[in-house]
């Protein structure tokens, strides 16, 4: 049985973070592809357990071609049934092959920096979420049909979702690190002037304070997610 996990990447330098170390610390194998810079996706599940889409700062709206392809390639992993999670932009390209829509927040707010996040009651079972997460998007995205909201906040409503048992989307970035939280805040430091944007001193002083309590709930969540499959080994 396969223990490749496929990563889907969306720059040279991106990594899976945290959540990458956990799934290796798991025995899982990464297969990091980038299609964005000519990687091809497999037509087929059967060789990977799992896939996850993380985050970039391109739109899912955006008319690249390989947007488009990545979107459509969603349907490999939801018709097989294997464990499927998307993260910001992954979640936002989710929503997208599901019907949804993917747009900037009415009033112009943005979420980058750390935010509260409220669990639905249809989300309560992957709990203890934790109070505030970590955010780096301009556009949110609507909850698709035939999808159960799990998590919002205060600005986007849709700040997780599952659309079967085990495919996800994730608004927030429970995987970010501490060293990349420092190399955002150099490259993006010109999205801190966005309205309700963070400054890159706040989010450093919210991590100490609400990091802990997502690592915890990444960690249980992953176990939740891996084991909602009878494919997957545990």
């Amino acid at each position: 049985m396969t223990r490749d996990v496929l990563i889907i990447l969306h720059s040279e330098r991106s990594t899976p973070g945290r959540l990458g170390r956990m799934l290796e610390e798991r025995g899982y194998r990464l297969d990091m592809r980038r299609p964005c810079l000519g990687d091809e996706l497999p037509r087929s599940m059967a060789d990977h357990a799992a896939a996850v889409i993380f985050g970039g700062p391109m739109s899912a709206n955006d008319p690249d071609d390989w947007i488009r392809r990545e979107i459509d390639w969603i349907g490999v992993p939801l018709t097989e049934a294997k464990p499927f999670l998307g993260i910001c932009l992954g979640a936002q390209m989710l929503s997208k092959h599901l019907g949804g829509t993917v747009a900037p927040h009415a009033g112009g707010l943005v979420e980058i920096g750390y935010y509260p996040l409220t669990p639905t009651p249809e989300g309560e079972d992957l709990g203890p979420w934790p109070e505030q997460v970590y955010h780096w998007h301009r556009e949110g995205l609507s909850l698709p049909g035939g999808s159960t909201r799990l998590a919002s906040s205060p600005f986007f409503e849709t700040q997780a979702f599952r659309c079967s048992a085990n495919a996800y989307g994730l608004q927030f970035h429970p995987e970010v690190t501490r060293l990349t939280m420092h190399r955002w805040g150099v490259t993006g430091a010109h999205r801190f002037d966005l309205p309700n944007a963070q400054d890159s001193r706040a989010h450093l002083d919210a991590n100490l304070l609400h990091d802990a309590a997502v690592k915890l709930w990444l960690g249980q969540f992953l176990t939740h997610w891996l084991n909602s499959s009878p494919d997957v080994p545990g």
